[in-house]
């Protein structure tokens, strides 16, 4: 065909891009534009509950495979998302949120429209979104709309971070070039400036020369801007200590034996803290220094021989190289590193977390013991996503195997975002293996803010296992401020009646309180396939939390009442 129509153009370049499944939900101003996604094979359409519902879905699909599109209508469906669309944001994920808005013609008489507020002023809602990300368009010409599109999944992809694309429903049948579709978006990163890049190179290899104990940690933006497989290699080639962090967690490969453990400031494990803290250099990859990443900014590094590697700058010492971008510099590093790093002795990397001592069945769960043993349960190429509190403080003891995924949104802590994000993550992980487990931790408080997910999950046939942690209210709360507060409290639910609730036919459900039934469930063989979806209430004590968490919340609470 010669032509084809704007909106149809759009899916056929996010199939091109692998993003097959679009999120949100249908609205008076996006439903033509809907119409064309079903006439691209291949293509999915989510059908979310609700609008940040969607947005956390989005983020989870994104985190495992490398972008993801959203669509919602003008004003009222929008502004649902942005809470979702903010933490993408924060924490460099690639997701591209397209709106439906009122045709140019009814934009122009400016009428008195619904989801407006009521001024006349259309693009209001365009200019809050501009805050949360790194580039919006608003399509007015159709000569250019294309280009336009094509630019705003680019830079969804590169720059990591969302974008805004407004689509005026009287240009969603409007016609282009079909021919434009031949031509790939080009998803590739521009070079660095050679002399800096030079510049940069040359300063590593000088400190890593002469350095006797360094050491190489990786943070979250070593996942979202794709240099995991570069930072292996580092590791691989100089055989330095390797150590991550709580963003940053599954980075490196956990069972790779220069791998040390998770810093966290003052909250990490003694050796950890002493092997990190005592190096004379410290190649960072990726840092996202966040209060909860870093233990409430306990950090000691004892040297100030550091090299900070980024997307879009390097810096070393206190020298700072805007524009070099860390893969370039990461990939010419790897060549060249090995001879410089010839002369370094080779000291032990921290040993790993012990095993959990014996104990009797009957002995009733505790999350510190909880979080060492559901290393037995998981399995090379899984997904784990954990929510924000018990979970994604605990998760940080746990050992993963190779190749996991870790989704924990640390920086911007959203509570529920975890019960969205599970829905994006098991799209995601279907699409690219459907043998794939995509395993969830959340805290029966959480749960409740975006449990109607679930539906969509039940709707599509996806198959993750549901962990609830039950401990009654929320702990992550009472541990930082009013342990008996009654607001710290919430109404108790009936968990394991909820996959039913939702419609689910194939379906398991498990409540656990001991060690010993615990132990019994994760070595059931036919509980590791993921054959339906699952759902396991863990029964916890009120007031128990893993030690990391109770330290953090004591920081975070003299943190909130400095003055």
């Amino acid at each position: 065909m010669a032509q084809i129509e704007l909106g149809r153009y759009l899916f056929e370049r996010l199939k091109q891009v692998k993003v097959t499944t679009v999120f949100g939900l249908p609205g008076d101003f996006n439903l033509v534009l809907l119409d064309k996604l079903y006439e691209v094979e291949g293509m999915r359409w989510s059908g979310d509950t609700n609008e940040l519902n969607a947005a956390y879905a989005a983020d989870g699909y994104a985190r495992v495979k490398g972008m993801a599109a959203m669509i919602t209508t003008f004003g009222v469906g929008e502004l649902s998302a942005l809470n979702g669309i903010a933490g993408s944001y924060s924490e460099h994920v690639g997701v591209m949120h397209i709106v439906g808005c009122p045709s140019t013609l009814l934009q122009a008489k400016g009428l008195l429209l619904h989801h407006t507020l009521a001024d006349g002023d259309f693009d209001v809602f365009h200019r809050m979104s501009a805050n949360i990300s790194c580039t919006t368009s608003m399509i007015t010409d159709i000569a250019t709309a294309p280009a336009e599109i094509d630019r705003c999944i680019r830079e969804t992809y590169v720059q990591q971070r969302p974008t805004y694309l407004g689509f005026p429903s009287d240009y969603f049948e409007k016609t282009v070039p079909a021919s434009l579709l031949e031509t790939p978006i080009d998803l590739s990163l521009k070079p660095n400036n050679k002399e800096s890049e030079d510049e940069v190179i040359e300063e590593i290899l000088k400190m890593v020369k002469v350095a006797k104990n360094p050491i190489i940690i990786a943070d979250a933006c070593s996942s979202r801007h794709q240099v995991k497989a570069e930072t292996k290699k580092l590791v691989d080639v100089t055989n330095f200590p390797a150590f991550a962090t709580p963003l940053g967690k599954a980075v490196i490969d956990e069972t790779h034996p220069r791998f040390g453990g998770i810093y966290v400031g003052s909250l990490s494990r003694p050796a950890v803290k002493e092997a990190v803290e005592s190096a004379d250099l410290i190649l960072s990859v990726g840092a996202l220094l966040s209060d909860y990443n870093t233990a409430s900014f306990t950090y000691g590094y004892q040297t100030k021989n550091i090299v900070e590697f980024h997307s879009d700058h390097m810096k070393i010492r206190n020298a700072t190289f805007p524009g070099v971008q860390m893969k370039f510099v990461l990939q010419r590093l790897l060549s060249v590193i090995g001879e410089a790093a010839k002369g370094y002795k080779v000291v032990p990397a921290p040993a790993k977390r012990a095993a959990n001592a014996a104990v009797p069945d009957s002995t009733p769960l505790k999350q510190e013991w909880l979080w060492n043993e559901v290393a037995n349960f998981f399995q090379e190429g899984d997904v784990i996503i954990t929510e924000t509190g018990t979970s994604s403080f605990g998760i940080n003891s746990t050992q993963f195997p190779a190749n996991t995924i870790g989704i924990s949104q640390v920086l911007w802590g959203s509570i529920g975002y975890a019960g969205g994000a599970v829905a994006g993550a098991a799209f995601a992980a279907e699409e690219i293996d459907p043998a794939k487990r995509v395993i969830l931790f959340i805290g029966d408080g959480s749960l409740q803010l975006t449990v109607q997910e679930i539906s969509t999950i039940v709707r599509w046939g996806l198959k993750p296992y549901l962990f609830v942690l039950n401990n009654d209210g929320y702990t992550i709360e009472r541990l930082i401020h009013g342990p008996k507060a009654q607001y710290n409290e919430i109404q108790n639910w009936d968990n394991l009646a909820l996959l039913p609730l939702f419609g689910a036919k194939d379906y398991e459900t498990a409540r656990v309180a001991t060690t010993g039934e615990f132990k019994k469930l994760i070595a059931d063989k036919a509980f590791n396939i993921p054959s339906k979806i699952r759902m396991v209430e863990i029964m916890l004590p009120v007031m128990d939390g893993p030690d990391a968490l109770i330290a953090q919340g004591k920081l975070s609470e003299v943190m909130n009442a400095e003055m």
